[in-house]
């Protein structure tokens, strides 16, 4: 039977949380693959794995390696994938499973008929522990929704409203021809996954629905406030990445540029904010040496970057700049819940 989805499910010791996500799309359909990609765990993931393997054989496949990061295991799970398509879950979020099937029914029937989209793309909610109110990250208003679409026919994304790994599906043979690579023991490479691919995508589809879950608490989750403040070198890594993938410059579609530089921008505001957040001498010294290491070596990345009022302002140095960029990142939290 033809696998038209593969759901990759990337694990480092998910003992305690890799059942939600597994429940979440083993019953969806059978034409769905789900990979366990375990990245080297030593606790009791491999057996959970296994079970789910033992009871949904046409389902569920187990795949070990040695550990490499979630980036490498990113990777991992496309290069094995037998799905059209290719989705990942971290293994402690999960899936609306019934919004999976309205999906994976449609996407069926295009199929059937010779149709096949390079990125489908769904809603997503912050699942943050203690929120009253849970956030959701919807497109409605930028992307066209339930029709075929392009690059030209996108409109302007908001803060915060960037397409994030939660939100994408992309066609399995596009990630594998366009030579993605992830670089192995970093944290935060989920932003290079979705962006190196964008000059690649010819045909988009948008369902204006909740599809994934993206839960937010864990203390030693990579996005937990102190561990963010600890890995400013990770994000710096993965910027530094993001702005020598593509040349803006060489990106023909306006809108489409345009979207990629905001990326970058926010790559580098989140650096930024960081430093600033950490408050040390030596951490604003490092803010000014990112500024000026993507000035010099990303000079093309640097020329859009810099016409952009985020750029601008979180670029900036002194007392009072520093109090409105943490005044900025307050707010932000506060609307987005992202950590």
């Amino acid at each position: 039977m033809e696998k038209i989805l593969t759901v990759a499910i990337p694990c480092y010791n998910s003992q305690d949380y890799v059942k939600r996500a597994l429940e979440s799309v083993v019953h969806a359909d059978p034409q769905i693959e789900v990979i366990v990609v375990d990245d080297g765990s030593t606790d009791g993931t491999a057996a959970i794995a296994k079970e789910y393997r033992e009871r949904f054989p046409d389902v569920v496949r187990y795949f070990y390696k040695e550990n490499g990061g979630h980036g490498d295991a990113v990777v991992a799970g496309f290069h094995q994938a037998q799905g059209v398509y290719y989705k990942v879950l971290d293994s402690d979020d999960w899936i609306n499973t019934k919004a999976l099937r309205g999906i994976l029914s449609f996407l069926k029937a295009e199929y059937e008929r010779g149709k096949t989209y390079d990125m489908v793309i769904g809603n997503y909610v912050y699942e943050k522990v203690g929120a009253r109110h849970k956030k959701e990250i919807s497109y409605g208003h930028v992307l066209p929704a339930e029709r075929e679409f392009t690059w030209k026919d996108i409109g302007t994304f908001a803060l915060g409203q960037y397409i994030l790994m939660h939100s994408v599906i992309y066609r399995t043979e596009l990630l594998l021809s366009c030579g993605l690579e992830l670089p192995k023991h970093t944290y935060y490479v989920d932003n290079l996954f979705v962006y190196y691919p964008l000059p690649f995508v010819k045909s988009i589809y948008y369902f204006d629905i909740d599809l994934y879950h993206y839960f937010i608490g864990r203390e030693d989750q990579s996005v937990n406030e102190k561990q963010l403040l600890e890995r400013i070198d990770q994000q710096e890594r993965v910027a530094y990445t993001m702005y020598g993938m593509h040349e803006l410059c060489e990106i023909e579609e306006p809108r489409l540029r345009y979207y990629m530089s905001q990326y970058a921008v926010i790559m580098a505001a989140i650096c930024s904010a960081l430093y600033v957040m950490k408050g040390t001498d030596e951490a604003l010294k490092k803010k000014r040496e990112f500024w000026e290491t993507v000035r010099t070596r990303y000079a093309g990345q640097y020329e859009y970057m810099r016409r952009q009022w985020l750029a601008r302002a979180t670029m900036k140095e002194g007392p009072l700049w520093n109090r409105i960029i943490r005044i900025g990142y307050a707010i932000a939290k506060r609307i987005y819940h992202f950590n």
